[in-house]
């Protein structure tokens, strides 16, 4: 098997967490953060991948080859609805945010008193 879907899963981690370190702007770090996560979508379907591999479903025939892990399905499919959840609370804290202090430049932001 190749490595390039390793690379490429950590290639898309670098990126997100280059834009995450260098913003200047909350919601800018908010999809920043949610490329990040899209590396462990790259990751997971590498891990479960297999060449020629059928589905796990089946109703009343025995699998004769080889079938993919459900499992990794199962966990990339748990890593979607986490993600969205996690961006959308943090799109949330965002505007939240701009309401109460005006700003999203991190920098800007004065420290909680």
């Amino acid at each position: 098997m190749s490595h390039l879907p390793y690379l490429a899963a950590g290639w898309i981690l670098l990126a997100g967490i280059f834009g995450m370190v260098t913003s200047r702007n909350l919601v800018h770090v908010v999809v920043c953060l949610s490329v990040t996560q899209s590396a462990t979508y790259v990751l997971l379907l590498t891990v479960g991948y297999r060449k020629g591999g059928t589905a796990p479903v089946f109703s009343d025939i025995q699998p004769t080859g080889k079938v993919v892990d459900p499992v990794v399905q199962a966990m990339a499919l748990t890593d979607i609805v986490v993600n969205a959840t996690a961006t959308a609370l943090l799109l949330a804290l965002a505007v939240q945010v701009a309401k109460r202090q005006g700003t999203i430049d991190p920098d800007e932001l004065r420290p909680l008193e």
